[in-house]
């Protein structure tokens, strides 16, 4: 089968290669092994890809993966062959509160990743897929999905009528927008691109700004509101976050989710405590919260936005293409 490496993580993207292996070895009590099919790009797995994140020299790439069950060991009853699955992003945490601060047992960092043709780990790794999406539609779930989802939903408690803003046009961003939309929410959403502001309105946004023609952004937010919005899902870390907190109004919900301007800046802590502002970092989400966030797309019939689509030995390519940053939505790679 075909796997693909960071061989030389000083080498960046060059240092991906595309190995010939042996198949995993049959699954054993409460394994599965999965045909995987898909996969999807996520900032995180560039970081590790581009040797930014110091990775092992020879870790499979990939933390989101979806495909079939191949097999299933002893005491498995959760699924069955051929049924479609998706992976974890913290594999060991299945639920209740987080406990987890970093990504040594993050799938395609600190552990063996999913670009790979075939995988045997513990059936507990795994979710079912929404019924009727392809495993393209499935591997965008695993990251991108699954964060935007406990943002707004499990950390801000969404309901209908709630003004949202997000930042960027990336996997994140767009999924909140149509989580957002189908559970009643108004928009508003930022870019530095015209075009990617009108593919933002076709799939709903209430209100649009581009922040490189506008430096007040946030406050330019606040005034669309009336006042600011309720949530905020921050992507962008030290370089946003103040013009994010000029657009929350007071009481209102930050979750920090993103650090894509750098791991550290000043914050205008003053401003932040005189709107009495929450402000919750997360990292993606629990099995259990994966779990209803299928049922969720199953029952508000939301499908995800994929830009464009390599092939398993193109991944070095379609990292450039997402550091290119001309991406609307998800870029994943087939196999």
């Amino acid at each position: 089968m075909k796997q693909v490496e960071l061989a030389n993580p000083d080498a960046g993207l060059d240092g991906i290669k595309v190995h010939d292996v042996a198949p995993p070895p049959e699954p054993q009590a409460g394994e599965i092994m999965v045909n995987l099919k898909a996969s999807s790009l996520n900032f995180h797995d560039y970081g590790v890809a581009s040797g930014a994140m110091a990775p092992e020299a020879g870790r499979i790439l990939m933390s989101d993966g979806a495909g079939v069950i191949a097999a299933v060991g002893e005491g498995v009853t959760e699924f069955a062959k051929g049924d479609e699955v998706v992976s974890l992003f913290f594999p060991d945490w299945q639920a209740g509160p987080a406990r987890l601060s970093d990504f040594s047992r993050t799938p395609g960092d600190g552990l063996d990743g999913y670009a790979r043709e075939y995988v045997t780990v513990p059936a507990s790794w795994f979710t079912k897929a929404p019924k009727g999406w392809s495993a393209a539609q499935s591997a965008t779930i695993t990251t991108a999905g699954l964060t935007a989802w406990r943002a707004l939903v499990v950390e801000s408690q969404l309901k209908a009528g709630d003004t949202v803003l997000l930042l960027g046009t990336g996997g994140v961003s767009i999924y909140a927008l149509q989580i957002a939309k189908a559970m009643g929410a108004r928009v508003a959403i930022t870019s530095s691109s015209d075009d990617k502001l009108e593919h933002a309105k076709k799939l709903g946004a209430d209100f649009t700004v581009n922040y490189k023609s506008d430096d007040k952004w946030g406050e330019t937010v606040e005034a669309w509101s009336q006042g600011g919005v309720d949530h905020v899902v921050e992507v962008g870390g030290p370089a946003t976050l103040s013009h994010s907190i000029n657009a929350c109004r007071v009481g209102g919900n930050i979750v920090l989710i993103g650090v894509l301007t750098g791991l550290g800046g000043e914050v205008p802590t003053a401003l932040m405590m005189r709107k009495q502002i929450k402000l919750t970092g997360i990292i993606v989400g629990s099995r259990l919260h994966q779990q209803d966030f299928v049922k969720a797309l199953e029952t508000l019939k939301i499908e995800p936005v994929i830009d464009k689509s390599f092939q398993l030995n193109e991944l070095a390519d379609a990292f450039r293409y997402e550091e290119s940053g001309q991406h609307f939505g998800k870029i994943v790679v087939e196999y």
